[in-house]
């Protein structure tokens, strides 16, 4: 097969955002819908959070609402602005870009257009950074603020103290977490507990009943599981279905590190991008016509941010 030629191809604004999508969409917390997405903020977005004081009274009759109030208050999400600047050699992913073509791949469906392929081929590193980020970022280089750094500098979260998380200590220390929630948090119906990868491969191990004891007398916070696990199956019980602890659904936040937990609603979480935003851009160049060579530039430009809604509904263990 002749060597791959590349149409330079420019997407800018709307145009860019399928592109663009692609890229930031499909890391798995946003490509399950794990948190709100905001798609379309053009420079920021203002949440108001409402909270009704005395809203209801013993009657009579009179109107009087003195004693009544809404209190607002307003979080901003701003994305940062991001860009991908990336010169490869055509030959790196040739082969791979080949053998698509000819049916013999590890993807099942893949552009067969050879720019459009690379911009695949970025897209999904992109959207690996990005995982990362929305949890564990810190503004600087090619970063923006995740969870974790917004929930540490905000007073009203509530903070617990991580330990080192092993099989015969997860189900004590979920607990913990849970145990620290409000109770109008506790009743929301969207409530999601995200823990690290480690934290959830602890959980099905204890529950495979690797690490869990019976129940003594005068123990506490010890599951009655037993050494086989639950229904005896050992580890064999989890077929990589949705994990729960205590009727709530566990996310597994991959971009977390290690010994994490984030126990809020998802509606208290927020992604916000700008997929028809005008400074939107994506840019495939091939530099065989501009100085011989047989490179390929990408270039991307985006934005990308979350925000905490309400800090006082997060329990935060770090």
């Amino acid at each position: 097969m002749p060597n791959p030629t590349i149409t330079n191809s420019t997407y800018s604004g709307e145009f860019a955002g399928k592109y663009l999508g692609a890229a930031l969409l499909s890391g798995s917390t946003l490509d399950t819908g794990a948190v709100t997405i905001l798609p379309n903020i053009k420079f920021k977005a203002a949440m108001k959070v409402g909270a009704f004081t005395n809203l209801v009274r013993s009657a009579d009759c009179d109107f009087d609402s003195s004693t009544s109030g809404l209190t607002l208050t307003e979080k901003v999400l701003t994305p940062t602005e991001l860009q991908v600047n990336l010169q490869i050699c055509k030959k790196e992913l040739h082969s791979d870009w080949e053998a698509a073509q000819m049916g013999f791949s590890a993807f099942d469906k893949l552009p067969p257009l050879f720019s459009d392929y690379v911009i695949s081929r970025v897209a999904a590193e992109v959207a690996q950074a990005t995982e990362n980020s929305i949890w564990s970022g810190a503004a600087g280089e090619g970063n923006f603020d995740g969870f974790l750094t917004l929930g540490l500098n905000d007073n009203t979260v509530v903070d617990l103290t991580a330990v080192a998380i092993t099989s015969s200590n997860v189900i004590e220390e979920m607990g913990k977490v849970v145990d620290a929630a409000n109770d109008a948090v506790l009743g929301k119906e969207d409530l999601t507990l995200y823990v690290s990868t480690n934290v959830a491969r602890a959980y099905i191990r204890a529950l495979g009943g690797f690490g869990v004891l019976k129940n003594v007398a005068g123990a506490e916070n010890v599951s009655d599981i037993g050494a086989n696990g639950v229904g005896g199956l050992g580890t064999t019980w989890y077929n990589g279905g949705q994990l729960t602890f205590e009727g709530i659904n566990i996310f597994v936040a991959q971009g977390s590190g290690s010994n994490k937990m984030y126990l809020t609603p998802k509606s208290n979480l927020f992604f916000g991008t700008g997929l028809l935003n005008d400074r939107n851009e994506v840019k495939v160049i091939d530099m065989s016509d501009i100085d011989g060579s047989q490179n390929v530039r990408v270039i991307m430009r985006y934005t990308a941010g979350v925000q905490i809604g309400i800090g006082a509904d997060l329990v935060l263990y770090s």
